[in-house]
């Protein structure tokens, strides 16, 4: 919210641009910073990093809470190295799963 008024039925890219005007920049918090049109060129990059994936949103999407529909997806790195077991630890978090008496939550990206 920005004064009281609910955002989420803005596209992401206004979302963003007061989220960068609000945000406080210091360590518990980050905006984190997007790239346009250059989503190939992108995960490409990634790849080459030998990192999991990347996270695409629609510039235009609104915020879907919960449900079936979403505006994000996670485009995975097919060769990524640490795969192994990874899919798991992916699926426990997001389902809120316990390990070891701690709750794994989801984490959670300003976007």
């Amino acid at each position: 919210m920005d004064g009281g008024r609910d955002l989420r039925r803005l596209p992401l890219i206004e979302r963003k641009a007061i989220l960068k005007r609000i945000v406080p920049n210091n360590d518990r918090v980050r905006y984190v910073e997007h790239i346009e049109l250059r989503g190939v060129e992108f995960f490409r990059a990634a790849c080459a990093m030998d990192l999991e994936g990347i996270t695409a949103k629609w510039c235009h999407g609104t915020y879907q809470a919960g449900g079936a529909t979403t505006s994000w997806l996670k485009i995975k790195h097919p060769g990524y190295s640490q795969i192994e077991g990874r899919s798991d630890l992916f699926t426990a978090r997001a389902e809120g799963h316990t390990t070891r008496g701690r709750t794994i939550a989801p984490r959670l990206l300003l976007a």
